[in-house]
């Protein structure tokens, strides 16, 4: 479902691309601040760009809209942007200077606006490259499906929005997961085969914590401490609704 809003104030903006690999698609350009017709565009970065890198770190910031994160490119990255406002256009870096590859997308606070405004990102991630991926949302809809990812670490930095984070996969090492702050909702679906150990603490709304049980400050599932593999989740402060959804 697109992200509408017909009262709301954006703050988004431009960001720097740079580094090789990242070829550009366009439709078209509005001229002006004001919402327009729909601008789509699309990024590559092959997975050639990314040999030399033994993990890749992966920073995302959006501030408002619809994020949606999934496993499945052929590259490094396969993106599609779908918005309104010249000034939103997203851009992309990717740096491959070390054993460590870094990919950003990113949008530093812009203009305001009004009006019927629409703002799309659908992010498709490479399956075998190790990765830390860190996430600073706000305002809208953000569906991180990470089941088919290879994860090192994710990291999410909410605002006022809702995060539906699915972490379903059969993990072959043990990762964290942080999720801080923000006044929205938080979603975290965990898998049934790997142990998992959750910790919520600091002005936390309220918790739902389905398929698993309570230890003392924080809660595992039946797996945790049998399993080959842990997933270590922590939630600090702040978010209105966690709700943790074991199996």
């Amino acid at each position: 479902m697109p992200f509408r809003s017909r009262r709301s104030v954006l703050a988004l903006a431009c960001l720097a691309v740079a580094g090789c690999g990242v070829n550009w698609s366009d439709d078209s350009r509005t001229p002006g601040g004001r919402p327009g017709p729909v601008v789509r565009d699309k990024v590559v970065i092959e997975k050639e760009k990314a040999a030399r890198a033994e993990l890749v770190q992966v920073d995302l910031t959006m501030g408002a809209g619809e994020l949606d994160v999934r496993g499945g490119a052929a590259g490094l990255l396969e993106a599609e942007f779908a918005y309104n406002i010249p000034s939103w256009k997203p851009e992309v870096r990717y740096d491959d200077s070390s054993f460590r590859g870094r990919l950003s997308i990113r949008q530093p606070k812009g203009d305001t606006t009004i009006g019927d405004v629409k703002n799309e990102w659908k992010l498709r991630l490479a399956n075998s490259i190790p990765l830390d991926i860190a996430v600073r949302c706000g305002a809208g809809e953000n569906r991180l499906d990470l089941r088919d990812l290879k994860l090192r670490s994710v990291e999410i930095h909410l605002g006022a929005g809702t995060v539906d984070l699915d972490l379903r996969g059969k993990p072959e090492k043990d990762y964290d997961v942080s999720i801080h702050g923000g006044v929205g909702e938080a979603t975290v679906r965990v898998p049934s085969a790997a142990g998992v150990v959750a910790e919520a603490r600091g002005g936390i709304g309220s918790i739902e914590v389905r398929g698993m049980k309570k230890d003392g400050s924080r809660w595992v599932n039946d797996a945790y401490g049998k399993s080959k593999t842990t997933i270590r989740l922590d939630v600090k402060g702040g978010i209105g609704q966690i709700n943790i959804f074991g199996g």
